[in-house]
């Protein structure tokens, strides 16, 4: 075989460089530069995505979606920008991240719409007193430690923004720790064979309830951060205005929808199209008023008709958001990561400690919580495995903190990496504490063969 020769790869390179560059005077970017980026860029991520997700299904039994948040750290400067600077750099130049922004915000914005219109609200009624009191675990545990590691954090220069008030570092701290990765949540349940177990049912009630009480305190945290008392009465009242015309009202204006999908035994693409203008219109909304658009998107989706039209919408949407939008806000998040600046000692310290008490305040809380419900050890050690898990969630949650200059970069670092380690973890902790001897016993059946696709 004849070996590749060294110059006709530097050719090549230099060629690659000069299609990447900058077309415009004096090396501006132009439209065209944008566009010739954002398409190569897609597929880089498509790729990465799908070959890294893979790999984590293969060989470490990983959902996709976790190998796509990996995927994202690793495209970042965190290893491909660590190791190949130049070529990261070409690929994914700071003039362009605002348009990948944008990709990204719309991806999650439209997941997350997704998740609303599979959110079940009888998950509340079903597990009563043992729900409550894990839920409450779930969020009083980690404001608890978030009151008491805060005013640490806050001595450390770069992890805040200037001039943040203790009260808002807290309660957005409180928010990240106390979040569970209600989608992720819902998919491991579902795929473990849990979705009618009594565990399964515990964990959902309080996952959904803890993330409902960490996103209203995270609104609160945008709407008094940086502002004035008018902007903080704009987006909290506006906020919840637009939440309850959608749910007491927007129901019912929405239903015809359902029964059009109904009757037809399909979903035509006038309904589709209906369904994403106001899909749109509750993300614009949500942003106008100075939430955030995902609020939007995940409000109006508990509104849409269910049946038929959530199944024909899934099989339209779903493919697209999942596989080539969502990952844009994987690797948008990568890029933001600089696990290069958890640089000495005493921040790598930091980034531990903030992992250790996440993972106490919510595996050790709720399992407690459990116990002292009447769970039994193994039961209560599953529920605190599953509600450990942080996933997209976290990432949404830190990506808002980043944009609107309520953490630095450093800090953002930390929680991605807190992020990705309690849901690596969530699995396996729960199979090794709960789901093997549930399945020699007979009472959870076999994990399908694509129960990590």
């Amino acid at each position: 075989m004849t070996a590749v020769s060294p110059d006709i790869v530097a050719h090549t390179w230099e060629t690659i460089a000069t299609v990447l560059s900058p077309h415009g005077p004096n090396g501006t970017y132009n439209a065209s530069d944008f566009s010739i980026h954002f398409f190569l860029q897609l597929a880089v991520i498509i790729l990465t995505c799908r070959v890294v997700g893979w790999l984590g299904q293969k060989f470490l039994g990983q959902p996709q979606v976790v190998g796509e948040m990996i995927a994202g750290v690793i495209l970042g400067p965190s290893l491909l920008g660590l190791l190949f600077p130049d070529f990261q750099a070409a690929i994914f130049p700071k003039e362009t991240k605002n348009v990948l922004y944008v990709g990204a915000q719309f991806g999650v914005g439209l997941y997350m719409f997704l998740v609303g219109c599979s959110f079940r609200g009888d998950h509340f009624a079903k597990k009563g007193k043992s729900a409550f009191a894990v839920s409450l675990s779930g969020i009083a545990a980690p404001f608890l430690l978030a009151v008491l590691i805060t005013p640490w954090l806050m001595t450390i220069p770069g992890l805040f923004a200037e001039g943040i008030s203790r009260f808002n570092a807290t309660l957005f701290m409180g928010a990240c720790i106390a979040l569970t990765a209600f989608p992720m949540l819902a998919r491991i349940i579902n795929e473990r064979g849990l979705a009618n177990s009594s565990l399964g049912t515990l964990s959902l009630t309080a996952g959904a309830f803890d993330d409902a009480v960490s996103w209203c305190v995270l609104a609160v945290v945008l709407a008094t951060f940086g502002g004035g008392p008018g902007i903080a009465v704009l987006a909290i009242g506006g906020g919840v205005l637009w939440a309850l015309f959608v749910v007491f009202i927007g129901r019912r204006l929405l239903a015809p929808l359902g029964r059009a999908v109904e009757a037809r035994g399909e979903m035509s693409y006038t309904v589709l199209a209906i369904t994403l203008i106001c899909f749109c219109t509750s993300a614009f909304v949500m942003d106008v008023v100075g939430i955030h658009a995902i609020f939007g998107g995940f409000i109006l989706g508990t509104a849409m008709p269910r049946g038929k039209f959530v199944q024909e919408l899934k099989q339209k949407v779903e493919p697209l958001a999942v596989i080539m939008l969502l990952p844009m806000f994987f690797t948008y998040s990568g890029l933001n990561t600089r696990l290069d600046m958890v640089n000495s000692l005493s921040l790598l310290l930091v980034a531990l400690a903030i992992l250790a008490v996440s993972v106490l305040a919510k595996f050790g809380a709720c399992y407690a919580a459990a116990r002292i419900s009447g769970e039994d050890n193994r039961t209560a050690l599953g529920i605190g495995a599953l509600m450990n898990s942080r996933g997209l969630m976290e990432l949404i949650i830190i990506n808002i903190g980043l944009q609107k200059g309520i953490i630095g970069p450093a800090l953002f670092s930390m929680l991605v990496l807190m992020a990705i380690v309690t849901t690596v973890m969530a699995s396996p902790v729960f199979e090794m504490v709960y789901g093997r001897k549930a399945r020699e016993s007979g009472e959870l059946g076999a994990v399908p063969d694509n129960a990590a696709s």
